[in-house]
């Protein structure tokens, strides 16, 4: 299997009329947020909200910014969340594809929106027994 990116717009919800960009991001289901790189979080004008610490595939740990919060859109869909400034290119990690109801093709070798729910995104919600 190889590497699947998708096409995504990013853009910052808090200042209108900046404009959004769109790139290439890799996905990965195991990684877990949205990871950027610094030129993107400048040109985005995004803040940084708090140092966190993340651990790298290697099993080292680095303190990197919290940065947001940022708009991620992939078709007919979107979520907001916050995003890590590491990395050269942005790596699209599991809970914004979850939040948008995204799969990995492997096969066809792409993202794209789950079929099973194409028009709306699908979630999990457990309630409570009353």
């Amino acid at each position: 299997m190889g590497l699947i990116r998708g096409t995504v717009e990013l853009l910052n919800p808090t200042v209108p009329g900046l404009d959004g960009l769109t790139v290439q991001a890799l996905a990965d289901s195991g990684a877990v947020h949205l990871c950027i790189p610094e030129h993107i979080a400048i040109q985005l004008q995004l803040q940084e909200l708090e140092m966190r610490e993340v651990t790298l595939a290697d099993g080292r740990r680095r303190s990197v910014p919290y940065m947001g919060p940022v708009e991620v859109r992939f078709g007919n869909r979107r979520c907001f969340t916050g995003a890590m400034v590491l990395g050269n290119e942005v790596l699209l990690g599991a809970i914004p594809m979850e939040d948008m109801d995204l799969v990995l093709q492997p096969s066809l070798q792409r993202l794209s929106v789950n079929p099973d729910s194409p028009n709306i995104p699908q979630s999990v919600a457990m309630a409570t027994q009353p």
